[in-house]
């Protein structure tokens, strides 16, 4: 009987949620923000169609660590050293300083020292879940936004081990020598674990394979993702964050990409249940009740988290609009500040009605991140617009482009000055090509500015920057920026201001060549084929092959679609 009882759940979970997405996606709502607005839809505290929440969370626990161990897989422990800085300074910065001033805040409005500590803890986490999965979505991973973000969550995960063994402490329960012996058993168990997974996972792999059984393969593969998950968060850690672990161990292996395609659909189905879970820890009618308090601690988490992150990614010499994306990203309170909140509540540390109102603006925060998301590009785009802000961080505008270039024709506008756009400047420069460039991160607007380069702070997404810099008169827009969706955006405003504008787009995946050409681009450089013709030209030559034929081979690659 109570198997019927999960299966009618089930069917009425994808039902209304299937129904829901569908009438939201033609109002262009993330399919996300569709699910949790399901889950409240359907959540006991509205129309009770599912009153057992419990059963529902159980999946979506495994629907996060699906969700982590695929992204594992997609960085590897090799790429996840690239993002040393970003885990360690930049999650360091932010979780210590949104941690101390709400702390402070809630300490100054009367409460105990125990709980204020608490609420710090709780609102410095962001959530992994659904910020990675926007990014995800979008594509924007392995953008400078997306990295950052990444980085930042993963040392948020991190921290959730010893701010849950502090808990006890903050309630008078135990000492720091116990604390201490804790971290101490987490940090074995894990190390224990990554190596025995790094000796057993790629020699399971490769015996399941030659056994071409694809039906084993995947079950070897959940099996890894759940096993290594449930074998680390036995040290304390989070389920999801083990399953992250197990990712990054399979992503080192040969069996990566086949790994990622067997598990995409059950990633999908049970990622999903738990975006409705949290929906249907909302309650519209306590919401109403208290909602003056509740909206106030939600601008209170927001717009302090904004600031806090934006002032980390600034301190970290990110361009701003990477910044500005990724404060965006993780303006909200995570899943695991739940977990905390469940082990708080054992030893009372947060009273009556302020943990349902914090606990209320939370969920409401999370709901609101696919839209922030999506919302994201719009705002950074609106830089242009503030220029007193600007001349006080003393660099060149768009605005001042428009004087100094003023006349100026069939010249060439570089978007974004990292290796490729610097390269492109010099070539430039040496044939007495007119071009000028802009930027967003303020200190190499600033730097490249003193050597006398026509260098602008401005958003070659923006189509008043894009006038303001006379793309209309121009001969050329080159789009060598490192993110897909600010490249899209780019196309379109030019293409909206000079239908005849030449624009060429750097891009990494040949994926990506087919939509940025319908989107207008003329020409679309894809780092992964031009990786490719270099790979195939050091190689041949090496042995002596024929000059003509491997040219010929060469001019194939170029031309390869996928």
């Amino acid at each position: 009987m109570n198997e019927l009882t999960y299966l009618r759940d089930l069917i009425i979970i994808f039902v209304v949620a299937v129904a829901v997405v569908i009438i939201l996606s033609r109002f262009k709502i993330p399919s996300i923000a569709a699910y949790i607005l399901a889950g409240v839809l359907m959540g006991p505290k509205s129309l009770a169609l599912i009153n057992d929440i419990h059963r529902v969370e159980v999946l979506a626990e495994i629907g996060v660590s699906l969700l982590l161990f695929g992204i594992g897989m997609e960085f590897s422990l090799k790429k996840l050293r690239t993002l040393w800085l970003n885990i360690f300074v930049g999650g360091t910065v932010q979780v210590v300083l949104t941690g101390c001033i709400t702390a402070v805040i809630v300490y100054s409005m009367g409460y105990d020292l125990s709980t204020a500590i608490f609420i710090g803890f709780f609102v410095s986490l962001s959530s992994t879940a659904i910020v990675l999965r926007g990014l995800e979505d979008r594509g924007e991973l392995n953008a400078e936004h997306g990295r950052f973000a990444l980085g930042v969550l993963l040392f948020q995960d991190i921290c959730v081990i010893p701010m849950m063994l502090v808990i006890p402490i903050l309630a008078g329960g135990r000492g720091s020598s116990d604390v201490f012996g804790s971290l101490i058993y987490s940090v074995l168990v894990i190390t224990c674990s990554v190596l025995a997974a790094y000796l057993i996972v790629p020699r399971l792999l490769k015996l399941v394979a030659r056994t071409r059984q694809r039906q084993l393969f995947i079950l070897s593969v959940l099996l890894i993702c759940i096993g290594v998950a449930y074998a680390i968060s036995s040290s304390g850690v989070s389920l999801a964050l083990g399953a992250f672990i197990a990712g990054l161990v399979v992503g080192g292996s040969e069996f990566r990409h086949q790994a990622t395609a067997d598990i995409i659909s059950f990633k999908e189905v049970f990622t999903s249940l738990f975006f409705i879970s949290v929906g249907m820890l909302l309650d519209p009618g306590e919401i109403m009740m208290n909602i003056i308090p509740i909206l106030l601690i939600l601008a209170g988490i927001i717009l302090g988290k904004m600031i806090i992150v934006f002032i980390t990614g600034l301190l970290m010499r990110l361009r701003t609009r990477a910044v500005i994306l990724a404060s965006v990203a993780l303006a909200q309170v995570g899943e695991f500040s739940f977990v905390l909140f469940g082990a708080a509540a054992v030893y009372n540390l947060v009273p009556e009605p302020l943990m349902g109102n914090l606990l209320a603006a939370a969920t409401i925060s999370m709901l609101l991140t696919p839209l922030a998301i999506a919302a994201g590009p719009h705002l950074s785009a609106g830089l242009g617009k503030l220029p007193v802000f600007y001349r006080a961080m003393n660099i060149k505008t768009a605005e001042e482009a428009s004087s100094d270039t003023k006349g100026w024709e069939n010249h060439v506008i570089i978007g974004g000055f990292g290796f490729a756009g610097r390269q492109l400047a010099k070539v430039l420069k040496e044939n007495n090509v007119k071009y000028m460039i802009l930027e967003l991160n303020i200190n190499t607007v600033r730097e490249v500015c003193r050597d006398g380069e026509p260098i602008y702070f401005g958003d070659v997404t923006s189509r008043d920057v894009l006038e303001r810099v006379g793309a209309e008169r121009a001969r050329e827009l080159v789009v060598a920026v490192n993110d897909p969706r600010a490249a899209e955006r780019a196309i379109i405003a030019a293409k909206s201001i000079s239908p005849d504008l030449h624009v060429t787009v750097r891009t990494d995946y040949i994926l990506d060549i087919e939509n940025l050409r319908k989107l207008g681009a003329d020409d679309v450089i894809p780092g992964e084929q031009e990786a490719a013709v270099e790979l195939v030209r050091r190689v041949a030559s090496r042995y002596g092959c024929d000059e003509d034929r491997l040219e010929s081979r060469l001019k194939l690659i170029r031309e390869e679609k996928e």
